[in-house]
């Protein structure tokens, strides 16, 4: 019988694989099975992605600077149903536009606020009329501001990556703070509204890329340092707060922030051998959190959370960048996050990857007894078509990961934009990967990357930025057409 059975079952194959070589051509059946699942992905774009196809190549064009101030829009090309729409282009808006956050909140917003990721003499963090485009500075005198979060009591949260003396700030009431001068030598605040900016040293200093902020305030965070020489890169790291956000309406005066006090974990991963098991090599599975204590060894400060990486033996990978919370895991009361290691696929082939790491509930992984157990998993392998992943977010009601490029494809051969890539997560499959990729954006600028990606909370409406684009000024997109 059980042998009746499988003939029966490969009879059915054949039959579904003849139909759709008559669906999609009479040479699909000679197909590699990889091209054929990409066919079928493209083919059921809808279902998938929400949008009526998929790119299938990268684009190579690169548009001139009087094209793009002419056409903002020119500088990308979508897949089919999609649309794009010019949120601001402004000359004084910051030219290298990097994250962002709605404000007041996901469900009816009236501003980004931005982070511009330049030098200290230019604009730090701007607001942005979503109504009329118009940019505003909130704060100069950070370098290279890049991770910019709304938290959920109420105000926003920056960071610097720079070396390993990166600094976080927090922001409240970002619609009336305006001309705030940070000194990062000197660590003060200055203007008329400094007093709605604090400095949150209790995260420590590192390259600050993605942080990924819980309801209860416990924040994590990665180091975007590449290995050199023979040390490692980048680690990751925890912060829970000494007193967790409860909930409630948004908090008035700085002081009462979560972040204002708190502890620092590194990651580890190895748990063999009574969590022994860890070192080069193993740079996945489960593992454990190891406090960052001043002094403990000699050395370890988190003022300078690189140098301490390897005297606690954390884990480390190469160039850790953006970190997006899964709301699906989080609405259930369990924490998962999606980051992007950005890998180099120039001279290295290092494609990077997209991983997801969970960390128990919410309310374990607040825990400063019993310490919750971290799992890293791999969610993407970079390829040399998807490579280099920078930002990521997850876009609400589809439960996809939307995906950012910045690699080097511009020094190809032949040339490629940088793409954007929404992937569908792990399902019920026996691995922990991305059921599928599909390239649902690319740039007509060489130079450009997209960057800052944010849903609103309908998962329809799409707000990125084109960096470094042609035009010497930032650019920010609104992206629409999500079935």
């Amino acid at each position: 019988m059980r042998k009746l059975a499988m003939l029966a079952a490969a009879a059915a194959i054949g039959a579904s694989t003849s139909a759709l070589a008559t669906d999609f051509g009479p040479d699909f059946d000679r197909l590699d099975f990889g091209e054929q699942v990409e066919i079928l992905a493209r083919a059921q774009a809808l279902k998938l992605f929400g949008t009526f196809g998929t790119l299938r190549a990268s684009s190579s064009e690169s548009i001139t600077a009087d094209a793009a101030n002419a056409d903002p829009t020119a500088l990308v090309r979508l897949a089919p149903g999609l649309r794009a729409r010019v949120v601001s282009s402004a000359a004084t808006l910051g030219a290298n536009i990097d994250m962002m956050a709605l404000w007041p909140n996901d469900f009816a917003p009236t501003h980004i606020i931005a982070c511009n990721e330049q030098g200290p003499t230019q604009a730090a963090v701007q607001r942005i009329d979503l109504g009329t485009g118009t940019p505003t500075t909130v704060l100069t005198g950070m370098t290279s501001c890049d991770p910019t979060h709304r938290t959920p009591w109420g105000t926003i949260v920056v960071g610097e990556e720079v070396g390993g003396t990166g600094h976080v700030l927090e922001i409240i009431d970002p619609l009336h703070t305006t001309g705030v001068l940070f000194d990062r030598v000197g660590e003060t605040l200055s203007g008329a509204d400094a007093g709605n900016v604090a400095l949150r040293l209790s995260l420590g200093r590192l390259a600050f890329e993605g942080i990924g902020i819980l309801p209860n305030g416990v924040a994590y965070y990665g180091d975007e340092n590449r290995p050199q020489n023979g040390s490692g890169g980048g680690a990751y790291f925890k912060f829970i707060p000494d007193n967790l956000w409860a909930g409630g309406p948004p908090i008035t005066n700085l002081s009462a922030s979560p972040l204002v006090s708190g502890r620092v974990f590194g990651m580890r991963l190895g748990k063999r051998a009574n969590n022994t098991d860890f070192g080069q090599g193993n740079q996945s599975g489960r593992g454990v959190w190891v406090e960052v204590i001043e002094g403990a060894p000699a050395g370890v400060t988190r003022l300078d959370l690189r140098a301490s990486a390897p005297l606690l033996k954390l884990t480390t990978y190469y160039r850790p960048e953006d970190i997006a919370i899964d709301l699906k895991a989080l609405k259930l009361g369990n924490v998962r996050m999606c980051g992007n290691n950005t890998g180099e696929d120039g001279v290295s082939k290092d494609y990077g990857e997209t991983f997801c790491l969970t960390d128990a509930t919410v309310t374990d992984a607040a825990s400063t007894g019993a310490l919750s157990t971290p799992e890293y998993q791999v969610l993407v392998l970079g390829d040399s078509d998807f490579g280099m992943m920078d930002n990521i977010t997850y876009q609400p009601g589809r439960g996809n990961w939307i995906v950012h490029e910045d690699g080097e494809g511009a020094d190809a051969t032949p040339p490629r934009n940088n793409d954007l890539f929404s992937c569908v997560d792990d399902g019920m499959d026996r691995d922990h990967l991305a059921d599928v990729c599909a390239k649902i954006g690319t740039l007509n600028d060489l130079n450009a990357e997209w960057t800052g990606g944010v849903f609103d909370r309908t998962g329809r409406r799409f707000f990125v930025s084109v960096q470094h684009n042609v035009t010497g000024h930032g650019v920010v997109l609104e992206i629409t057409g999500w079935r």
